[in-house]
């Protein structure tokens, strides 16, 4: 199928501009479009989701085994007619400088994509054209097949800008030079752009972006960039580990909305192939769990930004704190973490949470932690046995007091052998961390959970 993925030589290129630019044109053509994210982003893939009416995938080459990227991509695009792959950073960025592992090469390569390269021609005219041939021959495995312009000022110099590409890399096509736009702007906060739950582009704001692609972009050039066969993939272990054996079904409630945003969708996909039936809840709004169920899991958010109307919430804050105290598993990550302290401490005091762990939560004014983070289970848990592996991100701007030595900890962490000290904190049945964990690392994760509910909720109903 035809699938292209767009790029960028660095953030703030103006990429996701163009990728739900060119999502919603093509969709509004008729054509089905499958969306993916490269890298650990919850953000853009929101967007895309608002933009196509499906769920954007992440594909990341160093969190998730590439059978898995790569059986999740052929998956998410049965029945479509394009994938539009958005990446991440900068084309060869990912978790160092020696390898293309979790970069937006490294997918372009596993999928034989072309790439098209979102390039921000402001300040600069045939230079861009420099900065493009680098790219273009900085790893021969990787095809960039065209080049979007951003930012460009006026005629002369979008004409400045044809002149060099046509010159200097025939080979290249240019699909057309973006104007800057102030209207296109999408706001952004500390951990990126807005969430599509709290800034929902307006029906104006779409509107007006697919005139502009439309206008300024070929996009049946687009369509008609040379597709390579993806070479045939090996059978896979994980494909086996993918199926609830057909055990009983179990109720596992999961908490959505604009407070709690931020989950993989192939971790409840993998949570739902074990059995699990995935139960949507509110902690700004509902004043109960779901019933039957026998599992938590938080994942992670803006929770602070909610916190007065969490805080307020004072019924759905009870009930899951009685859910741990009663034993129940429960998985909570980053935002969901701290949504499990004390509260978050603000000018007035502490803002109350659900008060499972014993400390509060600041808010930071520069980021406390970023990247790709590797977990090794020291103790049997309600995710996987001892010894167990898994791989996740860490990005917030939030710390915790120091947790008290009576609460466990679990996680040895690591990045890239470097040992980054103990986290992972349990308390009864309830495993919480900073780190978002991709259930695509380790198949047993959903597995484990999954039965550890089933268990909890078979020994509730004796």
């Amino acid at each position: 199928m035809k699938r292209i993925v767009i790029a960028a030589p660095h953030s703030g290129s103006g990429k996701t501009t163009v990728t739900l630019g060119i999502m919603a044109a093509l969709r509004r053509r008729g054509l089905k479009v499958a969306p993916f994210k490269v890298g650990p982003d919850f953000i853009d893939p929101g967007y895309h989701a608002l933009v196509t009416g499906v769920p954007s995938i992440n594909l990341d080459g160093w969190m998730c085994p590439r059978e898995f990227v790569r059986e999740g991509f052929a998956r998410s695009t049965a029945g479509s007619d394009i994938a539009v792959i958005e990446g991440v950073m900068g084309l060869f960025d990912g978790i160092d400088g020696s390898s293309d592992a979790g970069s937006t090469a490294q997918i372009a390569k596993e999928l034989a994509a072309p790439v098209v390269l979102v390039v921000d021609a402001r300040s600069q005219a045939r230079s861009a054209a420099a900065l493009v041939s680098g790219f273009a021959g900085f790893d021969p495995a990787v095809k960039v097949a065209a080049v979007v312009f951003n930012n460009v000022a006026s005629a002369n110099h979008e004409r400045i800008l044809r002149e060099a590409l046509a010159a200097h890399l025939p080979g290249v096509a240019l699909l057309g030079c973006m104007p800057r736009d102030a209207a296109l702007a999408i706001p952004s906060r500390h951990l990126g752009l807005t969430t599509a739950e709290d800034n929902p582009l307006s029906a104006e704001f779409l509107d007006h972006l697919v005139e502009v692609v439309e206008r300024h972009l070929d996009l049946d050039a687009l369509l008609a960039l040379q597709q390579q066969e993806i070479p045939a993939l090996p059978q896979s272990a994980l494909s086996e580990a993918g199926a609830g054996g057909g055990a009983e079904p179990v109720r596992i409630a999961v908490a959505r909305d604009a407070a709690f945003c931020f989950a993989y969708p192939d971790n409840l996909r993998l949570l739902a192939e074990q059995g699990a039936e995935i139960c949507c809840f509110s902690p700004l709004r509902d004043a109960a769990l779901p019933d039957g169920i026998g599992g938590i899991y938080l994942p992670g958010g803006y929770p602070e930004l909610f916190a007065e109307k969490l805080a307020a919430n004072e019924s759905i804050r009870q009930a899951v704190r009685q859910a741990v105290e009663a034993g129940m598993p429960v998985y909570a990550e980053c935002g969901g973490f701290i949504y499990l302290t004390q509260g978050v401490v603000g000018e007035g005091g502490t803002i109350p949470f659900a008060g499972v762990f014993p400390v509060r939560t600041r808010m930071l004014p520069r980021r406390k932690a970023l990247g790709y983070r590797e977990i090794e289970l020291i103790a049997d848990a309600v995710i996987g046995p001892k010894g167990a592996t898994a791989r996740g991100h860490e990005f917030h701007y939030s710390e915790m007091e120091e947790m008290p030595e009576g609460i466990e900890r679990l996680y040895r962490v690591s990045r890239k052998g470097a040992d980054l000290g103990l986290e992972g904190f349990r308390y009864q049945n309830c495993l919480a961390s900073y780190i978002h964990l991709h259930f695509g690392s380790s198949p047993g994760i959903a597995r484990d959970f999954v039965g550890h509910c089933r268990a909890y909720r078979t020994r509730s109903l004796t």
